[in-house]
């Protein structure tokens, strides 16, 4: 990446996360992923002892179409292999986007008569904000933290995930954080201006392949 691309990126990537304090919660939720290391870090958050039991949820989505199983199944065996039991895992495997992983993992809870207080949301780590941003008007009644894979942006993109596919997401998961709110889909999020600033010369530079 030049030079001023990868600064703005790092602005993006520090932007994203909340770096939330984890404290003992009802359950733990892990929306769809194509990063199979969120399964990893919600299964080391279990067995800290944080949640009782781990819901993943998703179907397919534009990066994992492809799978021979859905994100939530593909993701919820990773967590099975690193030894967390059958009897607490649960698997939504309808959701298509943030929204629908909240309804469905709502009505999946409601249907097994769990009514949660506290969570903990696992997420790739520039998704963190907005994911809290769509629990805040989705999910009000609930205080969610977030938390993801302790990453730095070099860490992360590594294989099919490249620094040019990573930015991408990220401008556009921002681009959902300056629109969702006038939508109705999440809470406003304050923006100083070099971030603001960073993603207009992301946008600028031609990382807009997964822009609304």
């Amino acid at each position: 990446m030049h030079p001023d691309h990868l600064a703005a990126a790092l602005v993006l990537w520090d932007y994203h996360q909340l770096h939330h304090e984890l404290i003992p919660a009802d359950g733990i939720l892990v929306f769809g992923s194509n990063d199979l290391r969120v399964a990893g870090h919600a299964a080391e958050l279990f067995h800290r002892g944080l949640a009782p039991w781990i819901l993943f949820s998703g179907a397919r989505g534009r990066m994992t179409q492809d799978w021979a199983e859905t994100e939530a199944e593909a993701i919820a065996r990773v967590a099975r292999d690193c030894g967390v039991p059958e009897e607490v895992i649960f698997i939504e495997n309808r959701a298509t986007n943030t929204g629908e992983n909240i309804r469905y993992s709502r009505e999946l809870l409601a249907s097994r008569e769990i009514v949660l207080s506290t969570a903990i949301v696992v997420q790739k780590p520039y998704m963190e904000r907005r994911t809290i941003a769509a629990l805040d008007v989705q999910w009000p009644e609930v205080v969610f933290r977030a938390s993801s894979p302790a990453l730095g942006f070099a860490d992360y993109c590594a294989g099919a995930l490249t620094p040019e596919l990573v930015t991408s997401a990220m401008t556009g998961d921002f681009q959902r954080i300056i629109d969702y709110p006038a939508l109705g889909f999440a809470s406003a999020q304050e923006i100083p201006a070099e971030v603001m600033d960073a993603f207009r010369v992301l946008v600028a530079a031609g990382y807009t392949g997964q822009l609304r």
